[in-house]
């Protein structure tokens, strides 16, 4: 190996990909009711507001990312992306002890909706994967100040973003329609 080469391989910044785990935290909120169409008529009043309306659980996230940009000749490039990621899921929780009948049933149905949930918070990883695979690495020419390279990976974020949203979009629309999971999981609570 010549010198030169060796101090080429020793100056070049090396990306980084760092180890990463995600926190899930649950946030519930209180319902009340003795008998399961109680139970779901609570949720209706008390649920996440989403889109106009009442939802039986949601699922949010934190990001924030510690980013290290880097000039390199005329160049910047983005030698790591570590990302710090809240996956919160916000459940019904009923606010007093129910008859064994009605808990068994609730029982069943928060599991299914909790399972649910934690789809969507599947996707949200996918796509800080996502996010952390284009981004480290990512080199924006005749960028000494590194100031391009942040509009030009907005843009690039904001794609992936819109996919994990359309995704979630299209888990909900199966989910949640005409004999879907959720669908069975309200009618088994409710109905005897």
């Amino acid at each position: 190996m010549t010198l030169a080469l060796a101090l080429a391989l020793t100056l070049a910044p090396i990306a980084a990909k760092a180890e990463w785990k995600a926190v899930e935290t649950t946030k519930p909120y209180a319902i009340s009711g003795t008998t399961a169409p109680e139970l779901y008529a609570s949720i209706g009043a008390r649920g996440p507001a989403l889109g106009g309306g009442r939802v039986i659980a949601h699922t949010t996230f934190k990001l924030t990312w510690t980013r290290n940009y880097r000039p390199q000749a005329s160049s910047c490039v983005l030698v790591s992306a570590v990302p710090k990621l809240t996956i919160i899921y916000t459940l019904p929780k009923p606010s007093s002890p129910l008859p064994p009948a009605v808990n068994a049933k609730w029982q069943t149905f928060i599991s299914g909706v909790a399972a649910h949930e934690r789809v969507h918070g599947g996707f949200i990883r996918d796509m800080v994967h996502e996010i952390e695979a284009t981004s480290i690495g990512f080199t924006v020419a005749d960028d000494p100040d590194c100031a391009k390279i942040r509009i030009e990976l907005t843009k690039r974020l904001g794609e992936i973003s819109a996919r994990e949203r359309q995704r979630n979009r299209d888990f909900d629309k199966v989910e949640m329609g005409p004999g879907g999971n959720v669908q069975q999981l309200i009618l088994a609570l409710v109905n005897d």
